[in-house]
């Protein structure tokens, strides 16, 4: 009997691009990307108001590449800001719907746009969908959890699903497996966040979208508590949500989140460009010291990857800092849509199932004690 073919779009929102891919069972038929400029996202209140916007982006790539959506078998989105939950294909239903749309996991990343677009193909074409490893992706170990504060804990808001992808293959490429490894690594793009990984589970790192680690080209990054209060008292509640996660960082210093225009900048030694430019870099450097220590020092790999890994300086940069941690390996760019499809693929086979969204947070506490 001859195999089945699955025609799958790929769909992942970023916060400053929208990418699609094609795939005809494993094979990708094509891959389309759209970068979005930081003041044109800017004119959307809330990231949710961004659907009707990117649903047209995405017809638009699929048209110039001769694709109705009327072809697609399967819709694949990256996800997030949902309860906490595990690694690994889900289901996209109404209930994960619901719970992305109302943010109800804290964090407001665009990749939560995958899982409301692929739901509003899906009603209209009549299709399934799924997502996998979002951005709420709990693994932590209890330490990283715990805060200064009682009842105050930090939640998982990371780049989970190119961070895994790119670990894993970095294992097979020691001949290993992920499971055997402990990995820093570090994405870094729109948005940048560092994470431990020890024996296939990211055990902490950075909160990328919720002023957490190094400020990026869209978020403010780390800032102490009380001179953030003096900054609200003076601006809103609502203006320090937006930079946590869209109008921070380069946005805020330059008004634009286009990294190869800072980095021109750089290049022309523009004295303004060139701090910003190297802080960032610094701060990317003590974050990957930070989870080289979670690790104890045992750490396999520095795995960089993310769009601005196309810009040597940064690696440079890095090496100069942290290359006496462990060897440090470039993975430029990401490969978030084969770890989106391939996956799902081996559910659409029946060789693996995939897990129906639970509604409630992985973690359920520390139970029997007063924290």
């Amino acid at each position: 009997m001859p195999e089945k073919k699955y025609t799958m779009l790929v769909i992942n929102p970023g916060s400053t691009s929208t990418k699609i891919s094609v795939y005809d069972n494993e094979i990708s038929r094509f891959e389309r990307s759209v970068q979005h400029e930081a003041q044109e996202l800017l004119q959307y209140p809330h990231v949710n108001d961004q659907v009707p916007m990117r649903c047209r982006v995405i017809e638009q790539m699929l048209a110039g590449e001769g694709v109705k959506l009327s072809d697609i078998d399967v819709f694949v989105g990256r996800g997030g800001s949902a309860h906490t939950q595990p690694g690994g294909v889900t289901v996209i239903d109404e209930r994960l719907y619901n719970d992305t749309v109302a943010g109800v996991g804290g964090s407001e990343h665009a990749a939560k746009l995958g899982v409301m677009i692929a739901w509003v193909f899906m009603n209209e074409y009549h299709k399934p969908g799924y997502t996998l490893n979002p951005t709420n992706v709990d693994e932590y170990c209890d330490y990283a959890r715990l805060t200064g504060i009682k009842g105050l804990y930090r939640t998982p808001h990371s780049h989970v699903l190119n961070p895994k992808a790119v670990a894993e293959h970095h294992a097979g490429v020691l001949g290993r497996t992920y499971e055997d490894c402990d990995f820093v690594v570090a994405h870094i793009d729109g948005g940048v966040t560092v994470t431990a990984h020890k024996h296939g589970r990211i055990i902490d790192g950075t909160m990328g979208s919720d002023g957490d680690g190094p400020f990026a080209p869209t978020r403010i990054g780390a800032i102490p508590v009380l001179p953030l209060l003096d900054y609200i008292e003076a601006h809103s509640l609502d203006e320090v949500r937006l930079a946590c996660s869209r109008s921070g960082g380069f946005v805020s210093f330059f008004g634009t989140s286009n990294s190869d225009k800072v980095h021109a900048l750089v290049e022309q030694g523009d004295p303004k460009a060139v701090l910003v430019w190297n802080a960032m870099i610094y701060q990317i450097c003590k974050c990957i010291g930070a989870c080289s220590c979670v690790l104890e020092g045992k750490v396999d790999a520095i795995l960089l990857t993310g769009g601005l890994m196309r810009f040597d300086d940064i690696a440079e940069g890095i090496r100069r800092r942290c290359g006496w941690i462990a060897p440090i390996a470039v993975y430029p760019g990401e490969m978030e849509q084969d770890a989106m499809a391939l996956p799902v693929m081996k559910v659409l086979r029946g060789e693996a199932t995939a897990m129906i969204y639970s509604g409630r947070d992985v973690w359920q506490g520390f139970v029997g004690m007063d924290l």
